[in-house]
């Protein structure tokens, strides 16, 4: 039933196409998406039911243990690797495909996705994520209320770690449940692998930057923004959809979708570093100017100082140090003030229009053409 309601939703998005800034596509995709939000978050409920049931069997405590997993995959977000994955397939398989065979592979996407973000929530000693306590604070709060021994900070931190191994476990599981030929399930897998390492040598680079920012650069920042963000945000997610299709890697499609994610990806996170100092914290669930205070450094920040005088790029060198509030507020006008902001809103319209021109190239359905140009925008023009 799930599948007919996206597949009718998806089929009024054919003849909308997004114009300009004030074009309805934000309502039109939210419909033809809302659909496939809530097959995959059921698929992601039934299938952890089953899984945490089978861990209490061990232990009571592992049972606590899953729980707490399955409560940061479901906590909410946008769902976004799923629905470019649900597109990348429609696109190769076609409206009439039925949705049941993928949908697993689909909602393997969020596990994943988990796994990242309870990793780089520890990395960056993050206290919040979508709202809510991140998975090692709200572990070390359990430890503290329960009385138990030692570190309670330690305890969270190690304890999520494994939280997110386990949510990697569980989605090489679920994506094997995928209803697909063994040979088209292989290539799946083929390109989910290769999302995962270039997710983790993206995760690395980001790392070694907070530590090594005087050797870091914007070609290095834009590295980072494409293998940590643009590779399993929307590049490999289309792919691994056009390999759950059935379509062949020396396909024009698949060239075409490359270019589209990769595009699309790096623009996603240029959003991301924009949001990262000047977005809204009860929008974003994150507080405002934790890359300031990190000292990550983001290709806003890079452009920051490239583009700022030598008083101003002193001034810049705080980024990183002990800030208070105010200090971040003072900060975030100083890079806008050098221009940076505007510089980065531009990269991101060009690879819009990058990705967009990519899409011009090739026979593609036209209600999957809708929906992916208007992801373009609303995934790369938005507050949270």
């Amino acid at each position: 039933m799930a599948n007919d309601a996206v597949a009718g939703n998806a089929a009024r998005t054919a003849t909308i196409r997004p114009t300009g800034d004030d074009d309805p596509v934000t309502a039109v995709l939210a419909a033809c998406t809302r659909d496939l939000v809530t097959a995959v978050e059921e698929s992601l409920a039934a299938f952890l039911t089953g899984e945490i049931d089978a861990l209490a069997e061990i232990d009571a405590a592992m049972g606590d243990f899953a729980t707490t997993a399955r409560d940061h995959v479901l906590a909410g977000g946008k769902r976004v690797r799923p629905t470019f994955a649900y597109w990348g397939w429609r696109g190769v398989a076609g409206p009439e495909a039925a949705l049941s065979p993928v949908l697993p592979a689909l909602s393997a996407l969020e596990l994943l996705h988990t796994f990242a973000l309870v990793h780089d929530d520890v990395m960056d000693a993050s206290d919040t994520r979508r709202g809510l306590p991140t998975a090692h604070r709200a572990l070390a709060a359990r430890h503290r209320s329960a009385g138990h021994r030692g570190d309670p900070d330690r305890f969270g931190e190690a304890a999520a770690v494994l939280v997110g191994d386990l949510c990697l476990v569980w989605a090489d599981r679920l994506l094997s449940r995928a209803a697909l030929p063994p040979a088209r399930l292989l290539e799946t897998r083929r390109c989910y692998d290769q999302m995962r390492v270039e997710t983790i040598a993206g995760q690395y680079l980001d790392v070694l930057g907070e530590n090594d920012p005087t050797n870091w650069s914007l070609e290095r920042a834009l590295r980072v923004a494409r293998y940590k963000t643009a590779s399993y945000t929307v590049q490999h997610p289309m792919l691994y959809g056009a390999a759950l299709g059935g379509i062949g890697a020396d396909a024009p499609l698949v060239a075409a979708y490359t270019r589209y994610g990769l595009a699309v990806g790096e623009a996603f996170q240029l959003r991301d570093d924009l949001l990262g100092v000047y977005g809204d914290p009860d929008l974003t669930g994150k507080p405002a100017g934790d890359d300031l205070r990190s000292g990550k450094p983001t290709v806003l920040l890079m452009l920051a100082r490239q583009l700022a005088g030598p008083a101003r790029r002193a001034r810049l060198d705080r980024v990183g140090t002990d800030l208070d509030a105010d200090d971040v507020a003072e900060l975030a006008g100083l890079v806008a003030a050098t221009g940076a902001v505007g510089r980065v809103e531009q990269m991101i319209s060009e690879r819009v229009a990058e990705a967009l021109a990519a899409l011009d190239l090739v026979d593609l359905d036209e209600t999957a053409r809708s929906a992916l140009t208007g992801l373009a925008a609303t995934s790369t023009h938005r507050w949270a």
